[in-house]
């Protein structure tokens, strides 16, 4: 089996296109593996249990070439939209 390396976890929150209730969606860029849940924990879990189950079905071939495509959080920021605003109609 192929090396893991550390595995992320991005959680955000959003409406549900079928009720608009909050819900949030968790997924893990370095496998390109989604899930959500009610609560950030329950995303959290719904998560690992997708990310489980995918680990167990895929291949060490398929494992790596979704380690290769995909993507590998680096930093987690806010954006200060209102001073890039401000910056680009002073320019």
């Amino acid at each position: 089996m192929t090396q893991l390396p550390p595995l992320t976890a991005v959680i955000f929150e959003e409406r549900s296109p079928r009720d608009g209730s909050l819900i949030y969606v968790a997924t893990c860029p370095e496998l390109d593996v989604t899930s959500q849940g009610d609560t950030i924990e329950h995303a959290r879990e719904m998560l690992s249990e997708a990310v489980e189950g995918w680990l167990e079905a895929a291949t060490a071939e398929q494992v790596q070439q979704s380690l290769e495509e995909g993507g590998r959080a680096v930093a987690l920021m806010a954006l200060d939209i209102e001073t890039i605003a401000q910056e680009r109609v002073a320019a």
